[in-house]
């Protein structure tokens, strides 16, 4: 009796820590199906309070569920990582060796907002010490 006194705690904690993570995986698959059904423009972007969403006119971007996005604009395309870790409410865009504007994506954004067809972000850039604000739309 002893031994099954000190097991159930133990195996409760198990099968919790299972449920949460099975949980977690489920909702990282619902968002990850949001994410990656169809195009996503910039409808806004606030860096340091200036608007500079005029910069990321005409760039759509399609998530795949290989972990890579691709911008394009006109007949140029630039790829990119990108995740989410439901946990932190956060998405992480990285556009190695792009240029501007798309360099701009690259951080770990806090999600402050979201709909099945718009996300609202925000990060500090720790390198250019600047506070950003991210809005994306579905096309």
């Amino acid at each position: 009796m002893k031994h099954l006194n000190l097991m159930l705690p133990l195996v409760s904690t198990v099968l919790l820590f299972s449920c949460k993570k099975l949980i977690q995986q489920q909702e990282e698959k619902e968002a990850e199906k949001i994410v990656t059904n169809g195009l996503w423009y910039v409808s806004g972007y606030e860096q340091n309070d200036s608007d500079i969403t005029a910069s990321f006119s005409g760039y759509l971007f399609k998530f795949d569920n290989n972990s890579t996005v691709t911008g394009t604009r006109n007949d140029s395309s630039v790829q990119g990582q990108w995740s989410v870790n439901i946990n932190a409410k956060t998405i992480t865009a990285n556009f190695p060796g792009a240029g501007d504007p798309l360099d701009k994506l690259n951080e770990t954004w806090l999600i402050t907002d979201s709909y099945t067809d718009s996300v609202s972000a925000r990060s500090t850039d720790t390198v250019n010490h600047t506070s950003n604000i991210l809005q994306l739309k579905k096309q």
